[in-house]
């Protein structure tokens, strides 16, 4: 039986069958033991075949991880040679990012962008807490609009608090799978929710 990753807890997986059913998973250890080059075998997004373990728990057992169209991935902070891969067969990315409160730097959203660009996932760029903006994080924003769009990014400007400028992002999330990331603190959870 088929199925996909929602939730990784390191040895647990939430996984959704085809059905719509959810589980709770195990890898099965064959699995672990091939020969990838990342920390984790499996990842967000990715599709497996699984079998029932024990119905009274709703638990299963991932015995296979089907190829993956794509993923994002970081580099490990335990072993340099190694990859992280933090969500896996998605159509696009948003990255969250705020000018205050906290601070998004431009060197994390362009680390973001090119690890995105090296595994041909589009990005979109979303700055939220545009209701706490000043002048100067304004100006801060309008030349950033103006160099990203200029290489090819979509930029919006948001506040999920006073619900601002939503709707064309929530028509570009649309029947599509999107890896949504940013610093905590950039509003994730809130925009999910808003969701």
């Amino acid at each position: 039986m088929r199925a996909r990753v929602y939730k990784s807890t390191g040895s647990w997986y939430s996984i959704k069958s085809e059905e719509g059913v959810f589980y709770q998973a195990r890898i099965k250890g064959a699995v672990k033991l091939d020969n990838r080059s990342s920390t984790n075998p499996i990842a967000v997004g990715d599709w497996v075949d699984y079998a029932l373990e024990d119905a009274d728990q709703q638990s299963v057992m991932i015995s296979h991880i089907l190829d993956r169209n794509n993923y994002v991935a970081r580099q490990s902070p335990h072993n340099k040679r190694q990859q992280h891969i933090i969500a896996s067969n998605v159509d696009q990315s948003i990255l969250l990012a705020t000018l205050k409160s906290p601070k998004t730097s431009q060197g994390f959203m362009d680390r973001f962008l090119i690890s995105c660009e090296a595994f041909h996932i589009p990005a979109i760029l979303v700055f939220n807490k545009s209701d706490i903006y000043g002048e100067k994080e304004m100006l801060v924003y309008e030349t950033m609009k103006k160099m990203y769009e200029t290489i090819g990014y979509k930029v919006f400007l948001i506040s999920i608090e006073k619900q601002i400028g939503l709707d064309p992002i929530k028509e570009l999330l649309l029947n599509k799978t999107t890896l949504i990331s940013g610093h905590s603190g950039v509003g994730k959870s809130s925009f999910i929710n808003y969701l």
